[in-house]
This record gives C-alpha cells, structure tokens and sequence, in this order.
C-alpha cells in the first residue's frame, strides 16, 4: 500500500507539471487544468487514505475535516462557476489568500505541537511558512478589496511608509529567526505572523497601476508558502505543486513587471499612479476629435486591415460577445482583423485571453505585443476599446508614470477609433497622448453598446 501511495502522489506530481505545460497556451490550456485537477483530486484521495490507515483522526477529527470539505468545496465551485469576468482577478487573490492562510496555519500548528524540540530545518521551513503565507493572506485580502472597489484602489501612502514597510519585514525575520533557534516559544511565534500580516497589508495598500505585478507576485509566494508547509509535514507532493506554483508565478511576475518597465523593489516598496479616477467630461481636450457611429463603422466596413485592442473597459462592459459579432460582420467583408493583447491589459496577466476565448475568438487571431506592434504601420484602423495606459505613447517619454513601460504602438496605425465612456484617465492616473492625435475619433459609447451601434451601422450602411 505504501509503494501504491507513493506511486499516486508521483502521477498526481506529474499531472501538476504536464497541466502547467498545457497552460502555457491556449488553445491546450483546457485541458491543462482539467489534468491539474485530476492530479490534485488522486493527491486528496491518497492523503485521506493515509489518514484512515494511520488511525490518528478521531472521529470529531473526522466531523471537522468533511465539513471543511464541504463547506470548503462547495463556496470553491459556486465562486469558480459565477463568478464575471471582470471579477476574476479578486477571485484569484482570495484563492491566494486561502491557500497562503491554509499554509502558515499548518505550520504555526506543528510549531505549537512540537515546541522548542522540533529540528532546526523543519523550524526553518515552518517559520518562513509563517512569514510568507501570512503576508500573502493579508496582501492578497487587500488587493481583492483594491480591485473590488472596497478598499481604495489608488496608491495608498503615507510619509514614512516605505520605513514602516522595512521595520515590518525586519521584526518578521527577525522574530522567525528567534523561533527556529528555540528560544522564543509562542511568543514569537505571535509576534512573526502579526507582523508578517501587517507587512502584506502595507505592502499592497500602495499599489496602483502595478496591481496586475502585485497579484502575479502573490500567488508566487502562495505556492512558496505552500511548498514550506510540504516541507514541515513531510509531503513530497505538497513540497512539488507548491515549487512549480512559486517558480511559474515568479517567472510570470519578472515578465509581468519588465512589461510595465518595474522593478520588483518598485512594486513591493510602494506603486505607483493614482488608480481609477472618476470620469472626466467627455471631450474636455479641445483637440479630441469625436466620431459618429456611421463615420466608424464607414472606416472599419472599407478597410483592408483592422487591428482590435482590448482593455478593460471591454472586461467591465462584458462586450467580448459583442466584439466577435463586428469581427465577424468585417470578415465577412474581406478586411483582415486580428486583436492586439498587451501583457498588463485588465487587472491580471491573461485577462483579456481567456475574455476572448469565452466568446470563442480564434486564438490565431489573438496576437502578443512584440508580434503585433510591427503590423500597426500596415493597419487602416486599430479599433481601441478600454484600453488606455497600455497605448498611451507618453511611455516613450521619461518624466511621467508610465516612463519606459513597452506600450502597443496604436499611434502607427493610419486610423484610430477609440471605443470609451468618457476622458478619464487610466489606472495610471495621467492623460492618455493618443486621444488628441488628429488621426484619433473618439467614439464615447459603453463598449457593449458602442460595438453593437458599430456593427448595426455596418450592416445599414455597406449591407
């Protein structure tokens, strides 16, 4: 039975590894997940296995974990089944935060169990779970709450922050190395988790326009976290799906941050921008240009190449149905169409994929920023709907907040329309260059509503 466990937990192992292979590209990632999921319910089945056969769980014990399962489980498919997908990047970090808390609770409890007698490795591993697993808990609550609306999404500072954000993280390290030489007991077991807690807290409250670094960031140390615990309880699995899960996300968040031109000390030591601003008048530039209706759809209808960007503006209006249906309409016509995805566009790395994909958008049409950037020049019209601070030519400029960020050069196209609701600035908090270029229309619509108006003017217009 022994070597039949080991030889679960090897496949389940090797699931996670083929899984995060297939989800490096859409059209498999799928079936990666499906195949992850597979490898994590034969992980759950064995462990339940070793926990009847060690005959240490009493029958409260019992109680308590089917209820956690359940409760557990069924808050887990009801989030995953509705939530928008706007939301998605908050569902995210509240699953960080799960699987962060989940992890520093394993092992501040064998901290507790063993005591001043557990080995100087084990202590180690289990009060890094402690620092690492709590600052994701509470930096991933807050960045839900930034992204949710409930917690200011601007950057949130205060003189002498960045002091404090040093003084937090030395007083976890140091009250964790006081635990795993033996000496502190509980209390600096307590004093490493509460602050730890506070460090993720004011670490995230003054992220903006870098949200998108700080979730990848977060989930790179919910599976560093996660791999501690393995190594506390002895897990082999556990310590192997939490190693890809922090290797993948630090690599996805150096990606993330070379393409908003960050550091990752910018990120962790304070954000940058002022987050979403209310909306401004609508063409408070006397230089911005307003569109029509039939003056867009004429140019779309009788142009040979059209290059869509999305943002997120077309995540919040739920307009990817909508987006499908005038790429549909303008192919039937002849034009070529493709759409133009930035790294950072939305709130999480992928966003405007898996958007587009709900609406079953070719993925050969989706193309990556280094891919697309030379076709801009060849374009007729780039039809821009919500993006705004990753189009924004200002980026090529120093000086200003998004200094240096590599950027969709929207500005080469011979035509640009834009689909958006108002001025407003992006998450960045500055005026977007792009919109008083004399070859911009402003076409001041919800993206929903804007795209159908544009594909009914099609259709009346040029049949």
């Amino acid at each position: 039975m022994d070597t039949v466990l080991r030889l679960v937990y090897l496949g389940a192992a090797a699931c996670f590894v083929i899984g995060l292979h297939l989800m490096n590209r859409p059209p498999t990632a799928r079936r990666g997940s499906t195949i992850s999921a597979a490898g994590m319910a034969a992980a759950v089945a064995a462990t339940v296995v070793v926990l009847v056969r060690s005959g240490t769980v009493t029958g409260t014990g019992w109680a308590v974990l089917a209820a956690g399962v359940s409760v557990g489980g069924t808050a887990g498919w009801y989030l995953a089944r509705t939530v928008a997908m706007t939301a998605v990047p908050q569902a995210v970090s509240l699953f960080n935060a799960a699987g962060g808390g989940a992890a520093a609770l394993v092992a501040v409890h064998d901290l507790l169990r063993v005591g001043d007698a557990m080995a100087v490795g084990p202590a180690a591993a289990g009060a890094l779970d402690v620092v690492i697993g709590a600052v994701t808990f509470s930096g991933s609550l807050i960045a839900a709450g930034k992204l949710q609306g409930v917690v200011a999404s601007r950057p949130v500072v205060f003189p002498g922050s960045r002091l404090v954000n040093a003084l937090l993280a030395a007083v976890a390290v140091g009250a964790g190395a006081v635990l795993v030489t033996g000496n502190g007991g509980t209390v600096a077991l307590v004093v490493t988790a509460l602050a730890a807690l506070g460090f993720g807290v004011s670490m995230v409250m003054p992220g903006g326009a870098d949200m998108p670094v700080v979730i990848s960031l977060l989930n790179a140390l919910t599976g560093t976290a996660v791999a501690m615990a393995g190594i506390v309880i002895g897990n082999t699995v556990l310590i192997i799906a939490g190693a890809l899960v922090g290797a993948s996300g630090g690599i996805l968040t150096k990606l993330m941050a070379d393409a908003m031109n960050r550091s990752l000390w910018s990120v962790v030591a304070g954000g940058f921008g002022t987050g979403d601003e209310p909306p401004a008048a609508v063409a408070a530039d006397a230089r911005v240009r307003a569109v029509s209706a039939d003056d867009a759809a004429i140019q779309l209808a009788y142009a040979s190449r059209v290059i869509i960007v999305p943002g997120y503006g077309l995540a919040a209006a739920q307009a990817q149905h909508e987006v499908r249906e005038l790429a549909d309409l303008l192919e039937s016509r002849g034009v070529d169409v493709c759409y133009a995805i930035h790294p950072v566009a939305g709130r999480l790395p992928g966003h405007m994929n898996v958007l587009l994909a709900e609406a079953n958008v070719p993925y050969h049409e989706l193309k990556e920023m280094d891919e697309v950037n030379p076709e801009f020049a060849r374009a007729d019209v780039a039809l821009v709907i919500g993006a705004n601070d990753v189009i924004n030519p200002a980026a090529r400029r120093p000086g200003n907040p998004v200094s240096g960020m590599p950027i969709l050069d929207v500005d080469h196209a011979h035509s640009v329309i834009v689909i958006k609701r108002s001025m407003g600035h992006g998450y960045a908090g500055i005026d977007n260059e792009l919109y008083s270029d004399p070859k911009t229309g402003m076409y001041f619509a919800d993206a929903k509503r804007g795209l159908a108006e544009l594909a009914a003017a099609v259709k009346v217009l040029v049949g």
